[in-house]
Order: structure tokens, then sequence, then C-alpha cells
């Protein structure tokens, strides 16, 4: 058994070609190293045909920090096993893991060469009608077959347990429920904001909110979620998309997965307020955006609600009365957590490209305090807000 090395071009070419079929003999074979992981190595490997296939490698640290933010390779294990479960209940939708090794903590993928990566044709205003409704789909197939409706105490336990990804955890608790909220050296907060975060760090309202939302993420295990899902780990084309990079999956809040997607529907909303000079354009592209968060909610509501009604496998769960409670519940807990990644992407430390390529300074800070302004009120008013239309209503007359 060979001991644990960060792989070169080399070692992700060998694994690659070990591990899979797709090449054939006297392939010639050729590897990149791909810079769009900040976590973890990932490479393309390709043949003189035009096949390709990713290799992606856990560092025992963070790899756009260095050494002195060590994390466990196990979580490569954790991510390929998540996308594996996904994939069994979403296989249109997931990303297809063809292998893993868990002393290398490398997988081997398929290539995505032929979609493109969601935040960035977001940011360029280009729509996919089909994006929502897929999206909707995945949540719902990978959130209700894990869970509870679905699986019996002892099998849901260990499931708990073998996903017990504390490392990548511990990054989502500091980075959405901490730092935000706190004078920390890891937010990255432009200078025309800073007043506002200074108020944000001392109202005391809001964040007993987020302690709420904290408190939950650390102690609802309600599904298997895939833990980072934003429009930068969904890969679309003109017919399909699929989700990648579940290396922060974990047994959770089914309102996280849902509230982190639409929340970055909302961060491209707001964006486009700056990106955007053309208000004809701008007033398209935003009322796509609209029309994607009302069916990614109610696709995904509607679909996790049939599969409720019918196949649902624990008697005590049957109940309607208390499937429509959970569903309220999820609602609540979607706005709460779509209102931590808005008030996080603009205050934290990880910023996105929906408002950091705005140009001018000004533009971007009245698009940065919007998104405040709305993640505050989605965290605060999240059992008041009782239905979509309500939300629509205040996005289309966000100031």
């Amino acid at each position: 058994m060979a001991e644990y090395h960060s792989f070169s071009t080399n070692d992700a070419k060998h694994f690659a070609d070990e591990h899979s079929d797709l090449f054939g003999e006297h392939s010639k074979l050729s590897c990149e190293k791909l810079g769009e992981d900040s976590l973890n190595l990932v490479f393309r490997v390709s043949n003189d045909k035009g096949r390709s296939l990713i290799v992606k490698q856990a560092l025992p640290y963070a790899y756009c920090v260095g050494e002195s933010w060590p994390l466990t390779i196990d979580r490569a294990r954790i991510e390929a096993e998540v996308l594996l479960k996904h994939s069994k209940y979403c296989p249109e939708h997931t990303v297809e893991v063809l292998h893993y090794d868990t002393e290398q903590a490398a997988i081997l993928t398929e290539d995505l060469k032929e979609y493109r990566m969601l935040r960035t044709e977001l940011v360029a205003a280009k729509p996919y009608p089909h994006l929502a409704e897929q999206v909707a789909a995945y949540l719902a197939n990978t959130l209700y077959y894990t869970s509870d409706f679905v699986l019996t105490g002892p099998t849901k336990k260990q499931q708990v347990s073998r996903f017990m990804n504390a490392d990548m955890c511990l990054i989502t608790e500091d980075l959405y429920f901490t730092d935000p909220y706190c004078n920390h050296e890891r937010n990255n907060i432009h200078p025309e904001l800073r007043q506002a975060a200074q108020q944000l760090w001392q109202d005391e309202a809001l964040q007993a909110e987020v302690a709420q939302l904290k408190a939950d993420f650390l102690s609802k295990p309600q599904a298997l979620l895939h833990g980072n899902l934003h429009s930068s780990s969904i890969f679309i084309n003109d017919e399909n998309c699929k989700m990648i990079a579940a290396g922060f999956g974990f047994y959770g809040p089914i309102g996280f997965d849902v509230g982190s997607m639409l929340a970055n529907l909302l961060l491209n909303y707001i964006g486009h307020f700056g990106l955007t000079a053309d208000a004809q354009q701008r007033q398209l592209h935003q009322d796509y955006l609209l029309q994607q968060v009302q069916t990614l909610w109610q696709s995904f509501a509607s679909q996790f609600n049939q599969l409720m009604a019918n196949e649902c496998r624990e008697p005590s769960l049957q109940n309607a009365l208390y499937q429509q409670r959970f569903m309220q519940q999820v609602w609540a807990d979607t706005l709460g957590y779509a209102g931590c990644e808005l008030v996080r992407r603009v205050v934290g430390m990880a910023r996105v490209a929906d408002i950091e390529s705005i140009g001018d300074a000004t533009l971007r800070s009245q698009c940065e305090h919007k998104a405040l302004k709305l993640g505050k009120q989605f965290i605060c008013q999240r059992h008041e807000l009782s239905n979509m239309d309500q939300v629509l209503t205040i996005l289309r007359y966000l100031q």
C-alpha cells in the first residue's frame, strides 16, 4: 500500500490511466494542473484523441493558504462518497465518480469540459431556462432519500457518523455564522462597507437569530447535504447541469443546501445592478433570475411533498399535518441560511465574482449594501415571510 504523497502531474496521469478504461492502450497522455480549487489539487488528464478525466487530490492543508491551515485528507473520501450517494438518487445531475483512493485521498471523475461554470455564465448574464428545475430535482431527491422519511433509525445514525465532516464543517461554522458578526481578521471588507459591517457586529437581535441558525446547523442532521452548493459548484450547458465539489458534505439541515443555492441566484440578481449598465438588458436578466428563484423553491417543495406523500417509509412521519409543518420549517431555514450566505459574501472572507466583478466602487458598494440588507431581512424575518410571493415582492422593490 503506497504511502500518501501529493501528486505530481505524472502521478495524476498514472492514477487516471490505472483506474479507467477511457483512454485505451497506446494512448499518449498529457496532464495539466488546474487552478480552480482553493482547497485541493486538481488535474485534467487527456489523451491524444481528445478524451479527458479529472483527478482531484486532497492535501493535508488548504491549498490556497498552505500548511498553516491543516485539514484532514479524509475529506476526499467524504466528498467521493457524498457524490456517489447523490448519484444513486440523481445521477443525471451529479458528476460521475469513477474511482477514489482513500490512502492517496484522490478522486477520479468525468471531465465536464462540455459544461461551463454557472457563476461565470450568470455574471455574463447568460440565461439557462432549465437551471432551477434541474437543481430542484437534485435537491429534492438527494435530500429526501437520505432523510428520516426513508432511512431506519440505526441506518441513519450510522450514516451521520460516516459523514461526520468535522474539519470542513468547522470552516462553514466560522465563515457563515461567526466571522461576519465580529471584527475578525479573516473578514474581507471594502472600506465603503465598513460602517455597515460595524453595525452588524453590534446588532444583538440579528446575532441571536444567527446563533439559532448555527445551533441548528450543529445539531439538526436531517439529510446528507452537498454542503457547499453555490454557482461555482454547478457546471451547466444548454441541456443539463451537474453538481460537483461536495467536499463539505455532511448530515445537516435541509434548508442549508436550498438556501445556499437560493442566495447565489440572488447575489447575481443584486450584482447586475452594477454589472449591466443597460436598463432593459438588466431587467431582462433579473426577471429571469426571479423566475429561477421562484421555480427553485416551488419545484423543490412540490417534489419533496410528493415524495413524502408517496414514499415515506416511517409510519409516524406519514402524518399529513406533520409533513406540512416540516416543509414550513424547511422554508424558514432556507430563508435563514440564504440570509447568512448573502451576508458572508459581502463582509466575510470568501467573495464572489457577482459582486467583485463590478468595476465602479460606488456601484459595488450599493450592491453590497443591498445584499447585506436583504440578508439581514431574511435572517430576522424568516418566520414571518411565509411564502415565495412575499419574498419576490421584497426583491422587486429592493433599494
